[in-house]
C-alpha cells in the first residue's frame, strides 16, 4: 500500500506552477485548434504540407540560437540565482548573435535550401520571412529561460496566450482585407501568421522583463542568504559565465542539430516516399498535411500538461542536485511517471473512441480520424518520454539524451525509408509507435542507472487502465440511455461525450486517492 502524497510547500509550488503552465498551454490549443482549423479551410492540406515543409529549416536555427541557450540560462541561473540577471545579458548576447547570423544565411541561401535541401520550390519566397522571426525567437526563449531559471512561470505562461491571441487577430484582419480586395489566399498567410506571432511574444516577454522582473524563489539554491551553488564562487565574470553556460548549451546545440537535422530529412523524405507507392506530389503533400497540420495536433493537445511538468522540471531537478537532494529527484521521477501515465491512458481511450468524430467534424477529413485512432497509442510514451528526458537534463545528462533521441529518431526513419514505400503512410505511424516506445524506455533505464525509481506496476498502469475501462462502460451506458447530446453540432457533441467519458475516469482516480487514506488507517 503507497502512503498518501506528501504536499510539501515546495512541492505544491511545483505543481501550482505546472497547473498555470498547463492551463494557459490548454488555453493556447485550444485557440490553436480554431486557427488550425481556419489554415485548414483557407490553404487546403496541401497548402498545410508546405507550410509544415518550412519548420524544419526554423526548427534547426531555433535548436542553435534559442532553444538550447534556454535551457542552458534555466539550469545555471536555477544554481545561481544571486547573479542570475548578469548570466542572462550573457546568455541573450550568445543568443542573438547566433540568430542574427542564421536569419542572414537563410536569406542569402533561400532559393538553394528551398530547392536543393526541401526540393520544394515554391518555399523560396516563404524562407525570408521564416528567417526574420528567428531573432524574436531567440529573444522571447532566452527571457523565458531567465524566468524558468528564477522558478517564476507567469512571465512565460502568459506569454504564448498573448503570442496565440495577437497572431489569430492579426492573421484575421490580414485575411479579411486580402478577401475584400479579391486576392487569392495562400501559404503566405501562415507564413506571416509565423512571423507575427513570434514577434508578439517576444514584445510582451520584453516589456514584463522591464516592468515585473524577476526576483529569487524563498529557498532557492543561491537566493540571498542561502548557500552558493556548488560552482558560483568560481565563476567571477561574464567571461566565466559565457563559457559555463555555453558548457552546458554547446551539447544541447549539437543533439538538437543533428535530430533537427534528421527530423528535417524525415519531413523531406516522407512526400517522396510515400510518391514511390503511386501518389502525385499533390497528394503526398496533402496526406503529410493532415497527419503533421490536423491529426499530431490533436494527438500533442494533452501534452500542455507533460510539456510544463518538463519545463519546470529541468531547474527543480538541477536545483535539488545542487543541494545533494537524492531523495527530492526520486519524488521529481515519480511524479512525472505517475502523471504522465495517468494523462496517456486516458487519451487512448479518448481517441480511439473519438478520434473518428474529431477528425471528420473539425477538420471535415475522415482521414484525420483514421490517423489519430492509431497514433492514440502513441501518448504515454510520448508524454514519459518528454518529462523523463526533462529530468535527464536537469541531471547534467545532456549527452545520454542526445544519444537516445537519435537513436530513436534514426529508428523512425528507418521505418520512412524501408516500409513506407512499400506499405504507405500507416507504416510511418507504426513507426512513430515504435520509436516513442524505445525512447521512453531508454530514458527510464538511464535514470533507473543513477537515481532510486519509487515505481508501482499496479498504482501507476494497472489501476488506471482499470478506471479507464471502467468509464468506457459507464460513459456507454449513459449515452444509449441518455441519448439527449445527438442535437448539437457535430463537433460540440464529440467535445461533450469526451468531457463526459473523461469526468468519470477523473472522477475514479480521485476517488480512489481521497479512499486510500482511510483504507491505509
Amino acid at each position: 500500500m503507497n502512503p498518501p502524497l506528501n504536499l510539501s510547500p515546495k512541492r505544491m509550488a511545483f505543481l501550482a506552477s505546472t497547473l498555470l503552465l498547463t492551463a494557459t498551454g490548454f488555453t493556447c490549443r485550444v485557440l490553436g485548434f480554431f486557427y488550425r482549423i481556419f489554415l485548414s479551410r483557407t490553404i487546403g492540406a496541401e497548402g498545410l504540407g508546405v507550410y509544415q515543409m518550412m519548420h524544419p529549416v526554423f526548427g534547426i536555427c531555433f535548436g542553435l540560437c534559442a532553444g538550447s541557450i534556454q535551457t542552458a540560462l534555466s539550469q545555471y541561473i536555477a544554481a545561481n540565482t544571486q547573479k542570475s540577471r548578469r548570466i542572462f545579458h550573457t546568455g541573450l548576447l550568445i543568443s542573438m548573435g547566433i540568430s542574427l547570423t542564421l536569419a542572414g544565411l537563410i536569406c542569402r541561401f533561400s532559393t538553394f535550401l528551398a530547392e536543393a535541401v526541401l526540393l520544394a520550390p515554391s518555399c523560396a519566397g516563404y524562407l525570408p520571412l521564416i528567417a526574420v522571426s528567428v531573432p524574436f525567437a531567440a529573444l522571447h526563449a532566452c527571457i523565458n529561460g531567465y524566468y524558468y531559471g528564477m522558478q517564476r512561470s507567469r512571465v512565460p505562461a502568459f506569454s504564448q496566450v498573448a503570442e496565440q491571441v495577437l497572431r489569430m487577430t492579426l492573421v484575421f484582419l490580414i485575411a479579411s482585407s486580402w478577401m475584400a480586395r479579391g486576392r487569392e489566399i495562400t501559404v503566405l498567410l501562415a507564413v506571416l501568421g509565423h512571423l507575427l506571432g513570434e514577434i508578439a511574444s517576444a514584445a510582451f516577454t520584453l516589456i514584463c522583463l522591464f516592468l515585473i522582473p524577476p526576483k529569487p524563489a524563498e529557498g532557492s539554491a543561491s537566493a540571498p542568504g542561502s548557500a552558493s551553488a556548488p560552482g558560483s564562487a568560481s565563476a567571477p565574470g561574464s567571461g566565466a559565465d559565457a563559457r559555463a553556460l555555453m558548457g552546458l548549451a554547446l551539447p544541447l546545440m549539437a543533439s538538437r542539430l543533428v535530430l533537427n537535422l534528421l527530423s528535417s530529412a524525415e519531413a523531406v523524405w516522407l512526400p517522396s516516399c510515400l510518391q514511390a507507392t503511386g501518389m502525385s506530389g499533390a497528394e503526398a503533400f496533402s496526406v503529410y498535411g493532415v497527419l503533421t497540420g490536423m491529426a499530431m495536433p490533436f494527438i500533442l493537445f494533452p501534452s500542455a500538461i507533460t510539456n510544463s511538468m518538463a519545463v519546470l522540471l529541468l531547474p527543480s531537478v538541477a536545483e535539488a542536485q545542487a543541494q545533494a537532494q537524492e531523495r527530492s529527484i526520486s519524488s521529481y521521477i515519480a511524479l512525472s511517471l505517475r502523471y504522465s501515465l495517468y494523462m496517456g491512458i486516458l487519451c487512448i481511450g479518448v481517441f480511439v473512441l473519438f478520434g473518428g468524430a474529431l477528425g471528420a467534424s473539425v477538420f471535415h477529413e475522415p482521414e484525420a480520424g483514421r490517423f489519430i485512432q492509431i497514433l492514440a497509442w502513441l501518448c504515454p510514451f510520448l508524454y514519459l518520454s518528454t518529462t523523463l528526458g526533462s529530468i535527464l537534463n536537469g541531471l547534467g545528462l545532456t549527452r545520454t539524451t542526445f544519444l537516445q533521441n537519435t537513436s530513436a529518431l534514426l529508428l523512425r526513419i528507418s521505418f520512412v525509408l524501408l516500409f513506407v514505400p512499400r506499405f504507405g503512410i500507416t507504416a510511418y505511424l507504426w513507426g512513430m509507435l515504435a520509436s516513442e516506445l524505445f525512447l521512453a524506455l531508454l530514458h527510464l533505464w538511464s535514470l533507473s542507472r543513477r537515481v532510486p525509481i519509487l515505481w508501482n506496476a499496479w498504482d501507476m498502469i494497472a489501476k488506471p487502465a482499470a478506471f479507464l475501462l471502467a468509464a468506457v462502460g459507464i460513459h456507454l451506458f449513459f449515452c444509449g440511455l441518455v441519448p439527449v447530446i445527438g442535437w448539437l453540432p457535430p463537433f460540440l457533441d464529440t467535445a461533450v461525450r469526451i468531457l463526459h467519458f473523461a469526468a468519470w475516469y477523473g472522477g475514479l482516480l480521485l476517488a480512489y486517492h481521497l479512499a486510500r487514506p482511510q483504507r491505509a488507517g
